[in-house]
């Protein structure tokens, strides 16, 4: 696992396939997807390689149900008892209540589903708090619950205005210096749609579940992507 910081609040954890993130405030750490299925003690030693205890932790929010996001988040609650955020419609994916429906590949998708297909499974976990669409959570000075559906129907993004940055889980990505539409979607219209709401919250610095994040003027770039993806619709 590679550690990353983006700005002495925030640090990167990329991993083999996708990425998540640390934020630090003042009481505690809060940790945005947990990365895939192994990733449960590289996240706990990389919490105290940056100076703090595992017990910092105060809280997991995942963007979605798939396993290279929510992967880890079993053995996490081996060290911590953070509260699990979850959207309340993907919660019962990550419980194993339900299970997570496929996406609807595009013929392009299909040879790179096919090597990633073995990271999107995650053992079955108990969530702590359901959120919807305009919860505000305690960190980052506020972070703002977007409801983003069309990766998955409980997709959701986080925005933290105080500090211009916007967690987008697989709705954005970045691939080769340039910003696409997330793949592997359940629904490619309301993806399209859902990126075009981000595109309407004021952000410098984007986080994406894969690929380098844009470290400024990131709305202009959303703007320029959602104008682009309903053009191909």
């Amino acid at each position: 696992m590679e550690l990353v910081e983006l700005r002495p609040e925030l640090h990167l954890l990329r991993f083999p396939v996708g990425q998540a993130y640390l934020w630090q405030d003042a009481d505690g750490l809060t940790l945005i997807d947990t990365g895939p299925v192994g990733a449960g003690e590289a996240i706990r030693l990389a919490i105290e390689d940056l100076g703090h205890h595992h017990r910092d932790l105060r809280r997991i929010v995942l963007t979605h149900a798939h396993g290279d996001h929510a992967g880890s988040a079993a053995e996490i609650r081996e060290w911590s008892d953070a509260p699990l955020l979850v959207h309340r419609n993907d919660a019962p994916l990550v419980e194993g209540i339900l299970p997570v429906p496929p996406p609807v590949l595009l013929d392009w998708e299909r040879p790179l589903f096919a090597l990633v297909d073995g990271h999107l499974g995650a053992p079955p976990v108990a969530v702590d708090q359901e959120v919807s669409d305009g919860d505000i959570l305690d960190f980052g000075g506020g972070a703002h619950v977007i409801s983003i559906p069309g990766h998955t129907a409980g997709s959701i993004a986080l925005h933290l205005p105080r500090y211009g940055v916007l967690f987008t889980g697989d709705a954005v990505a970045e691939y080769e210096g340039q910003l696409i539409l997330g793949v592997f979607n359940q629904d490619r219209t309301a993806a399209t749609h859902s990126l075009s709401r981000l595109a309407g919250f004021d952000a410098g610095m984007l986080c994406f579940g894969h690929g380098e994040p844009v470290r400024s003027g990131g709305t202009a770039r959303l703007r320029e992507l959602a104008m682009i993806s309903h053009s191909e619709q």
